[in-house]
């Protein structure tokens, strides 16, 4: 029964990514409406900004979307990135570590932030929207009392990460953001875990009566979350040169914003990894468009907002045209 299901998630997933050639054509849209709009949008300059601002969000986006895809949300990302530049930038400049050294206990401490929301939610059977909402604001907090609210300017001891190469264009943050998507595609696609998270996603009830436990699956998801949103913190610190306790701000809802623009369900058990990349583009490019054509922050906010509203109409349409094929 459960291999059964399993096979039908996959299906699915096939054709969620199958749909990333419409994502493609509806990012080429944008990059010809604002292109009419603005000349110089058309330029190597703008598209090499574009692809060297994404890195962070990426790879937040990446773990959103597992944790989606199981059924799942995580809030906490975005404090979870400032806490993880805050515990660099510390470690640093205050008590004079290495870099490497301290990107691995920053990371680490991510990851098991990530792993403790998991293991809340699947302890107390607590919805995780609320449970991430509430770390959301304690882990901020941490924030602001580790660092007694000020930031820590680090400077070229951590720029490389987030510089660009040269002869590339690009950064080894860029480079690494794009090997987190293969990653986790393929984890998703040709792993057990994946399928399982799918499995979840779709239908809980019957992962354990196949006598599946599903509650190390959603903990592994937060803590794969974790993980991303401390590396997603040590690119953002890069490329600020300074751990700012208050980054990451709306980091969560951008992320939650390209997984479902990429067609990840909110209910859980659809979507594809290379899909939400899609959706960062989209996000990305619309920002950037705006802000060259002269769009006011309010602006750039009002029609983030109706995209993305949008977006998640036309995954409530799917699931209700999806619902009425599959009970006829």
């Amino acid at each position: 029964m459960i291999l059964d299901k399993t096979r039908t998630c996959c299906r699915l997933m096939r054709k969620t990514l199958a749909s990333s050639a419409g994502l493609f054509a509806a990012l080429l849209v944008e990059i010809i409406v604002f292109g009419v709009l603005q000349q110089r949008f058309l330029s190597t300059a703008t598209f090499t900004a574009v692809i060297n601002q994404i890195p962070a969000l990426t790879v937040v986006a990446v773990g959103m979307t597992i944790v989606l895809i199981s059924g799942g949300i995580d809030l906490s990302v975005g404090s979870l990135l400032a806490l993880t530049g805050s515990f660099v930038g510390i470690l640093m400049v205050d008590h004079h570590l290495e870099l490497a050294t301290s990107i691995v206990v920053a990371v680490m401490a991510s990851t098991v932030c990530g792993m403790l929301n998991g293991a809340i939610i699947v302890a107390l059977k607590l919805p995780a929207f609320i449970v991430t909402l509430g770390t959301l604001q304690i882990l901020r907090g941490v924030c602001f009392v580790i660092t007694n609210s000020r930031t820590r300017y680090i400077g070229a001891a951590i720029d490389p990460i987030a510089a660009k190469i040269n002869w590339l264009g690009t950064s080894p943050a860029f480079l690494f953001a794009l090997v987190a998507v293969g990653v986790g595609q393929f984890v998703l696609s040709h792993t057990i875990f994946g399928r399982y998270c799918i499995a979840i996603g779709n239908n809980e009830a019957a992962v354990r009566m196949s006598g599946i436990d599903p509650r190390w699956t959603r903990i592994a998801a937060f803590s794969i979350c974790g993980f991303l949103a401390g590396v997603a913190g040590v690119i953002e610190t890069s490329r600020l040169g300074s751990a700012d306790p208050n980054g990451g701000g709306r980091m969560e809802l951008d992320a939650i914003a390209a997984a479902v623009i990429g067609g990840t369900s909110l209910a859980g058990g659809r979507g594809a990894v290379v899909s939400t990349f899609f959706g960062v583009l989209i996000i990305a490019v619309l920002k950037t468009g705006l802000i060259q054509i002269g769009a006011g922050d309010g602006t750039k906010l009002v029609i983030t907002g109706v995209v993305t509203i949008l977006a998640v109409a036309a995954d409530s349409f799917r699931t209700r045209i999806s619902a009425r094929v599959t009970t006829a």
